[in-house]
Parts: C-alpha cells; structure tokens; sequence
C-alpha cells in the first residue's frame, strides 16, 4: 500500500522553517505553521507546550549556537500519523556540525506537528 510521504516531508520542511527562524516575528508564523494549537516539543534539554514556549526553545538554541542552522541528514520515514528524521546543527561558517540528533514527531489531521519526542545523538562537552 502506498504511503502519501509529502504529508511527512512536508511536515519536517515546516519544522526545519521554524528552526531555522532567527527573526522573532518569522519565528512565531513560522512555529505557528509548523506545530499545531497545543503542540509540544520534548527533548532531554526541554518538555514545552505551546507555540510560545516552542518559539522560546529555537531563540535559546540561537544564543547558544549563532551562525549554526539546522539541516535534515538522510530521509524522512513515515507511516500513519507519525514519522522520523536525523539532523545536524551546522556552523555556516566552516561547515562543522557539532550537534546531531533523530526526531519523532506526530501530526495532527491538518498536518501540523502535534508533539516532538527528540533525540540528541551527538553534542559537544559541556552544552
């Protein structure tokens, strides 16, 4: 049975807009576009709800990373209402990618992102 994977990847592209947001108010449009009334984000370094909170996680992984942006490492795997991705924090200056990770998302019957169960799979000593 065929899966409709643009509903997934369209989904992750929404994430990584939000993420790599650094303007507050393209921020928020873009949180909002990606995470659904309600929604959630959790990770070992944070457990928020809401679009508010949600915006203030990305603004504090800009202080602690500036000129880092997020990018998606291989493809977005889906099936129902749920799929799963790998990323890499990566310096715009040299290339480095000092963080990594793997995503678990759920979406909302409108495709927006209802919670994110979050992974961090590499970070550098003493972030």
């Amino acid at each position: 049975m065929p899966v409709n994977t643009d509903r997934y990847e369209n989904a992750v592209s929404r994430y990584f807009e939000a993420w790599n947001s650094r303007e507050p108010k393209a921020r928020t449009k873009a949180v909002a576009a990606a995470w659904a009334v309600g929604g959630g984000y959790t990770d070992p370094l944070a457990d928020v709800v809401g679009h508010e909170q949600i915006a203030g996680v990305i603004a504090a992984a800009h202080e602690q990373f500036p000129g880092f942006a997020f990018r998606l490492t291989g493809t977005v795997e889906g099936h129902h209402d749920t799929a799963r991705f790998s990323w890499e924090l990566v310096s715009e200056v040299d290339g480095s990618a000092p963080v990594a990770g793997s995503d678990v998302i759920t979406l909302a019957g409108d495709g927006r992102i209802r919670s994110v169960l979050g992974f961090l799979d590499r970070v550098p000593d003493g972030a």
